[in-house]
């Protein structure tokens, strides 16, 4: 039987706890993300999802090496870039598998037994808190690479401080108007530069072991678009202006690829250029600007990388 609850007694109803606004990334969208539940711009709950963790060989030479990059693929993004080259994991259209701080140790463990030079965390930056705690209990044995599209605040980056030994982040656009119209933020070359003096302050110049692996430092990538190659030199301005030679080494990729399904789908008709590989002539443009530039430490791809045949599987490979 129920006894009445004396007059002095209040009662309140329950509630759930309201979830905190996430504003980690640089667009500070202020959305409830949870553990669980997706939410914000880059479609993603709190805990990790994973579409692919394995070894990859289409690195930069000084990454892959021999035995492979341990690549860890997650899903979601911050960006809303137009010709994203990795679409079904960036936009969730693939959501990929949610993962526990024990179940994502128990990957990178994997990953470590196939004797893999590093670990690869790529698009990982909507995840930090839970990475970071992972690799705070972990202390992996071989470098942690960090493999971002560079459009992260310094207060992100600085809770893998001590934890990620080389940084490899996207320097998209010098540009900022090209990047309001093809990645939806305004900003984008100030955030990347702040970003990365903040990943040199940690790293200090590049290092590189005996047989040519990157163990520590910086390396840039900038992916030169067809059409668009000003940019491509407003950004080798950019780096050049901040960056003293030998301090980050540059790795130039011309791999760009018209993503058919992304055409067929008309989301490019604004940009008819991004509808076809780089020419010759607009390549050579960029080889001159660089040859004739500072920059002496770094990679330049060929022109036949740029193939679909480059963009990985993502169907939950190395995640059971």
């Amino acid at each position: 039987m129920w006894a009445d609850a004396p007059e002095t007694c209040t009662s309140s109803p329950v509630r759930e706890a309201v979830p905190e606004a996430c504003r980690l990334c640089p667009r500070a969208c202020g959305a409830p993300r949870t553990e669980e539940k997706a939410a914000g711009f880059c479609r993603s709950p709190l805990k990790p999802r994973l579409a692919r963790a394995a070894a990859h060989f289409g690195e930069e030479p000084c990454i892959s090496g021999t035995r492979g990059s341990g690549t860890l693929f997650f899903t979601g993004c911050h960006l809303a870039c137009v010709f994203c080259q990795n679409h079904e994991i960036s936009r969730c259209e693939v959501p990929g598998q949610a993962v526990s701080d024990d179940e994502l140790r128990r990957i990178i463990d994997r990953l470590l037994e196939q004797g893999v030079h590093n670990l690869n965390f790529v698009s990982a930056s909507h995840f930090i808190p839970a990475v970071a705690r992972v690799l705070k209990a972990v202390r992996p044995p071989v470098p942690v690479v960090w493999n971002s599209s560079g459009y992260e605040t310094v207060g992100q980056l600085r809770q893998l401080e001590g934890l990620v030994q080389v940084y490899l982040p996207d320097f998209k656009y010098g540009d900022e108007a090209l990047g309001r119209r093809l990645s939806g933020v305004a900003d984008y070359p100030a955030v990347a530069l702040a970003a990365l003096q903040e990943m040199l302050r940690q790293r200090g110049p590049y290092q590189m072991d005996a047989d040519g692996l990157l163990q520590s430092g910086v390396m840039v990538r900038h992916l030169v678009l067809p059409g668009f190659i000003d940019n491509t030199l407003d950004v080798l301005d950019l780096l050049r202006e901040h960056f003293a030679p030998g301090t980050l080494l540059l790795s130039l990729l011309n791999q760009y690829t018209p993503i058919a399904v992304l055409a067929d789908s008309g989301q490019l008709d604004e940009y008819p250029s991004l509808k076809r590989r780089l020419t010759p002539e607009e390549w050579q443009r960029v080889w001159d600007y660089l040859r004739y530039s500072d920059w002496e430490d770094g990679y330049v791809q060929d022109l036949s990388s740029a193939t679909e045949e480059m963009i990985p599987a993502f169907d939950g490979t190395g995640l059971a």
